[in-house]
């Protein structure tokens, strides 16, 4: 293989596929990012088996053919050399030549033959999307993505088709939700055609991430294959496929309360400013603060047997009974954080109750919380 490319376009290609190589393997051919030039490109597939990346990029090419080389180390190499040069990847038994200006590099190769393929198998859903409403669906529920390993079935994004209640004329909607146990992000949007029979899915919180990165440079369009095993995105000259958890979700529908009757609003930046002071005392472990509920009147509160403690008052919209309810600071702020309007509307029952965060401007999203004990 022998061809010339753009330092800039290699470069945005290679930063595309190197991040899905992991830094430590056990199998060195799952470290190298695999080349193969034929017909005006250069394509580029990472894999760590569970998850593939093939980008196409074009490029000049005086021989077709293929080659592997260690993928951080290469991204490296384009990413300190001068903008605008030219590159010329040359592949000739077990090296690859990289030159550029008066730069050369010599980089071990591997078998082209040993590099993984994922089996393609047959996706027989698919439906696009626009890349700002997978953006939404994955902004809006990436935090509350479990990392327990032990509960694997929560470390991803649920993804299905939503039928509307029996009796309602709601339209169905495209749902994604994502908990750990301790919070729930549930946001929907309008179902996209081709997705009514779609099976609901896990997809991995890796691959949400490597989806999100891609996200800021993509078109508009995304095309989302999907099987009971595996989903496949593509947009411009990218193709993601990756295997999907295999688990049952969790009927989330029976932890969001219907009940809950006493109703906070409040400014959803002036709340998150006034929670981060007052967590500053909160103890590193528990990140307890306590939100003391009067007529029109929210009191935060923290202690700290080290630290001391810290209240702060903000006008709100309350006028139930007297509550005195305690929440982890850090996931008060991750919940708020997703709010745009200039309105949260909390509903509470009682300080042992999971809470209910709505954006008022915004019904697409809801959020549950799990109170603690303060």
């Amino acid at each position: 293989m022998k061809i010339t490319i753009e330092r800039a376009a290699l470069l945005r290609s290679l930063g595309h596929v190197q991040s899905v190589v992991e830094r430590r393997n056990t199998i060195p051919i799952l470290s190298n990012v695999q080349l193969r030039a034929e017909n005006g490109e250069l394509s580029l597939t990472a894999t760590d088996m569970d998850l593939e990346i093939v980008e196409s990029v074009p490029a000049e090419i005086a021989r077709p053919g293929s080659a592997t080389a260690p993928a951080h180390t290469l991204y490296d190499i384009a990413r300190k050399l001068p903008d605008g040069s030219q590159v010329e990847l040359d592949a000739t038994g077990d090296l690859l030549t990289l030159r550029s200006g008066r730069s050369q590099f010599k980089l071990g190769t591997l078998p082209v033959q040993d590099f993984p393929q994922m089996a393609q198998g047959d996706l027989p859903h698919r439906f696009e999307l626009g890349a700002a409403d997978l953006k939404m669906l994955i902004d809006r529920t990436k935090f509350a993505i479990s990392t327990e390993e032990t509960r694997y079935y929560l470390n991803g994004i649920y993804i299905h088709a939503a039928k509307p209640k029996a009796g309602s004329s709601d339209p169905a909607v495209l749902r994604a939700v994502a908990t750990d146990g301790h919070r729930l992000a549930r946001v929907e949007m309008a179902l996209p055609n081709g997705a009514e029979g779609i099976p609901g899915v896990i997809v991995p919180r890796k691959t949400v991430l490597e989806v999100r990165k891609l996200l800021d440079e993509a078109a508009d369009r995304i095309e989302v294959q999907l099987s009971d095993t595996k989903v496949r995105f593509t947009f411009d000259s990218i193709t993601l496929t990756s295997k999907l958890i295999d688990g049952t979700f969790p009927d989330y529908e029976r932890v969001i309360p219907a009940g809950n009757d006493k109703a906070l609003e409040v400014d959803p930046k002036l709340f998150a400013a006034a929670v981060d002071r007052v967590a500053t005392i909160s103890t590193e472990k528990s990140r307890a603060v306590k939100l003391s509920l009067d007529r029109n009147v929210l009191t935060l509160s923290a202690n700290s047997p080290e630290a001391g403690s810290a209240t702060e008052e903000l006008e709100v919209a309350y006028d139930a009974a007297p509550l005195e309810i305690g929440f982890n600071s850090r996931y008060l702020l991750d919940i708020t954080g997703q709010i745009e309007g200039d309105g949260a509307r909390f509903m509470m029952a009682d300080p042992g109750s999971p809470t209910v965060v709505r954006d008022v401007a915004d019904g697409s999203a809801l959020y549950v919380l799990m109170p603690m004990r303060v």
